[in-house]
C-alpha cells in the first residue's frame, strides 16, 4: 500500500472503545509498528496497571504515563499509537500527540463500554471509583473526559462496527485530511 500518512496515528478514547484491536489492524495496514502505551508503562514500571494505581496511586501513573508518551511521540519512525483511556486528559500529552501525528479519537456508547468491559474480565481501576453501578460510573467518567475527548482531529463510534469496518473508517479519514 503507498502510505500517504506520513506521520504517527494516536488512537485514543475511552476504555473498551476498541483502541488496542483497532490499532493493531491499522499497523498492520499501514506496514507500521503498533505500540500501546498502556503495556510500555507495564513494561517500564515492573508491575500491573492496577498495582500501579494500589502502590503508588493515579498521580504516580500518571506521571509515567506522560514520560512514555513523550518517548513515544518523540521516536522517529512512523506508528500507530494507542494511548490510555485518560491519558488526553493531560494537556501536555495532548500537545505532544497532536504534534507527533494526527489524534483520532474511538467513541461507544456507554452500554457498549459497559459490555466490553464485563467482557473483557480486564481490572479497570477509574471503574472501581465512586461506588457506582457499572454504567452509571462510565457515563460519569466519560463527561468528565468529554472535552479532552473533543480536541482530537478525527472521532469515529466503533459502537456498532466490526474492528476491520473501524479500520477502514480511520484509514479514509487519514486520507482525507492529508
Amino acid at each position: 500500500m503507498n502510505d500517504p500518512i506520513k506521520s504517527k496515528v494516536v488512537l485514543t478514547g475511552f476504555m473498551a472503545s476498541g483502541k488496542s484491536a483497532v490499532g493493531r489492524a491499522l499497523a498492520a495496514r499501514l506496514g507500521r509498528r503498533f505500540i500501546d502505551s498502556d503495556h510500555e508503562i507495564v513494561a517500564r514500571a515492573g508491575k500491573p496497571i492496577t498495582q500501579i494505581f494500589a502502590e503508588d496511586g493515579e498521580a504516580a501513573f500518571r506521571r509515567l504515563e506522560r514520560e512514555v508518551i513523550a518517548n513515544l511521540a518523540a521516536a522517529p519512525e512512523p506508528a500507530v499509537i494507542a494511548t490510555g483511556g485518560g491519558a488526553l486528559v493531560d494537556d501536555v500529552n495532548y500537545q505532544t500527540l497532536s504534534r507527533a501525528g494526527t489524534v483520532v479519537c474511538l467513541v461507544a456508547r456507554p452500554e457498549v463500554i459497559a459490555r466490553r468491559v464485563l467482557a473483557s474480565n480486564v481490572t479497570r481501576p477509574k471503574l472501581a471509583e465512586g461506588n457506582l453501578p457499572l454504567e452509571e460510573r462510565i457515563v460519569k467518567l466519560m463527561e468528565e473526559r468529554k472535552a479532552a475527548y473533543a480536541r482530537a482531529a478525527i472521532t469515529i463510534d466503533t459502537s456498532d462496527m466490526a474492528v476491520s469496518a473501524v479500520t477502514d473508517q480511520v484509514l479514509r479519514a487519514l486520507e482525507a485530511k492529508e
